[in-house]
């Protein structure tokens, strides 16, 4: 099993936006940078854990714990014309980008950036790196742990 840190900016998807949807499931959809692309089409995998993160909003943190539902499969965002998310070089025949289903496991009190900034073990995490932006990024068995740790002993915020 491999672990993952997974984006989302709330005004998007949220984590209460995952948790109300049917079976707790949606796809991730609109990536479109090539190496979160590559993540999620060759190493993603069913039952990989997931550290829901709202991104782009007044307090970006892990929200939520997910898993990965399904194998990777075309974004069908790429294809909507009007859509922000289209690529005008995308075709059925070669779609560029992928999506999962990614499935709810449940809410959890929020964990700041800044509060994981401040824990112990979590200094070479991806998304704590200047510079990181990408919206999915490995995290380490031994990350997720203090994380979740963290998570179940309610000490976020």
């Amino acid at each position: 099993m491999h672990y993952w840190l997974m984006k989302s900016e709330p005004d998007e998807v949220s984590i209460d936006d995952l948790m109300a949807a049917p079976g707790q499931t949606l796809p991730w959809f609109g990536v479109r940078n090539y190496q979160a692309r590559n993540f999620m089409r060759d190493a993603l995998q069913v039952g990989d854990g997931v550290l829901f993160y709202h991104s782009s909003c007044a307090t970006p943190g892990v929200a939520g714990l997910a898993e990965v539902a399904s194998t990777p499969y075309p974004d069908r965002t790429q294809f909507e014309r009007d859509g922000k998310y289209f690529d005008p070089k995308a075709t059925l025949e070669q779609p560029r980008w992928v999506s999962v289903d990614v499935r709810g496991v449940r809410k959890t009190p929020l964990l700041s950036l800044a509060r994981m900034r401040a824990m112990p073990g979590l200094e070479h995490m991806a998304v704590l790196q200047k510079g990181s932006r990408l919206s999915i990024t490995p995290v380490t068995a031994e990350e997720w742990r203090l994380i979740t740790e963290r998570l179940q002993a309610g000490e976020a915020h």
